[in-house]
């Protein structure tokens, strides 16, 4: 992939921007098999690829500059606005919406919020857009006090889009930390839905959702495979988000529980589990230790897709001597999943998949089977 604002020396992100991408997943292959080297009787599926551009879902975009001229991209290490309206990695919808987002500011008055002098208003726009071609922009500003022009001038802007939603989220501190708490919506719905598979997942502002649609979808395609091999009755998926692998394990004579510290995204999975008819399952708003180390029995199987730090050692422990007969975990950091493993050495892992959700740079997906010996 070509990228003129690395060769300009502007963005650094896609490190890995100037390596074929046959030898980027070779690197990445070869770094999961390393770390976990120690689990030798291993299988290693074939890797899912990605497009090396044109794959990104979301667009969080810094805004800086001027109302007349924003910038809508990154910072400079001095806190300067740098322009990434043409990064190579958003989907082309995301791609197309930034001239009107940019217009949208100056319309309305959106004063940029300027880092080095802490004034301003406008923080961050996040856009992200469906696989069927639907918006939910977020503005992200500093306190409500543009609200109003922002509402005056947001017709004008849903004529030129197609957003599905739109809100203002409030940010007020001086941090590097990409949106706030509150969450004011604008529009009449309120969720953006997201066709993945055969499910229509109905994010929510606050929701997290994969960055790369399609490897998400073949994410949990596999992991419904792996289910389905393993034929379990009961089913938790632990830091479940808005509930995209258990949605897609779910059936007939089957239970699934849904589990993630997050009342939005578990809003956003009862809501796509009721509007889909999906029967079985059940969510809750509760940290997923709490949930494990409360419960009355175990599952069956067990899901998990923590964030980058795993899922720590009380979980692995409970995990170990659960009696759980089958774990499926995700994981975009093989280092903490290593230390995972460890830590449940009757949980044998027999399968392992590179999923690459992140081309041009050095992050992984992987997926492990385990199954106690």
């Amino acid at each position: 992939m070509q990228c003129d604002y690395f060769d300009a020396g502007l963005c650094a992100s896609c490190s890995l921007i100037e390596t074929p991408y046959g030898t980027q997943i070779d690197l990445k292959q070869e770094r999961l098999a390393k770390a976990l080297a120690s689990w030798g009787a291993l299988e290693w599926l074939d890797p899912v690829t990605s497009p090396e551009q044109g794959f990104r879902n979301k667009a969080k975009m810094v805004i800086a500059g001027t109302v007349a001229q924003p910038t809508l991209g990154i910072l400079s290490p001095d806190g300067i606005g740098i322009d990434l309206r043409e990064c190579g990695l958003h989907d082309q919808r995301l791609h197309d919406a930034m001239p009107a987002l940019a217009r949208f500011v100056t319309a309305a008055r959106l004063t940029p919020y300027s880092v080095p002098a802490r004034k301003g208003h406008l923080k961050n726009i996040i856009t992200t857009v469906s696989p069927d071609g639907e918006l939910m922009v977020r503005f992200v500003l500093r306190s409500r006090e543009l609200e109003p022009g922002l509402r005056r001038e947001l017709p004008t802007l849903l004529g030129e889009l197609p957003i599905a939603v739109a809100t203002v989220n409030v940010q007020s501190e001086h941090k590097a930390i990409l949106e706030g708490d509150r969450e004011v919506i604008l529009t009449e719905r309120e969720t953006l839905p997201m066709r993945v598979n055969d499910i229509e997942l109905l994010l929510r502002p606050h929701s997290f959702f994969q960055t790369n649609t399609g490897v998400a979808a073949a994410l949990y395609r596999h992991a419904r495979e792996l289910v389905e091999e393993s034929s379990p009755s009961t089913v938790w998926d632990l830091y479940c988000g808005v509930g995209g692998f258990g949605l897609h394990v779910a059936g007939p004579g089957r239970t699934v529980v849904g589990i993630e510290a997050s009342d939005q995204a578990i809003e956003s999975a009862r809501s796509t589990a009721q509007a889909s008819g999906i029967p079985g399952t059940t969510w809750f708003d509760e940290d997923a230790f709490a949930y494990a180390r409360s419960a009355p029995r175990a599952p069956d199987l067990v899901i998990v897709n923590p964030p980058r730090r795993g899922i720590g050692i009380q979980l692995a422990s409970w995990l170990e001597r659960s009696g759980v007969q089958h774990v499926v975990y995700s994981s975009c950091n093989v280092d903490s999943l290593a230390r995972d493993l460890e830590a449940m050495p009757s949980l044998t892992p027999v399968s392992a998949r590179l999923l690459d959700m992140f081309p041009n740079t050095p992050h992984h997906e992987v997926l492990v089977h385990l199954v106690r010996s």
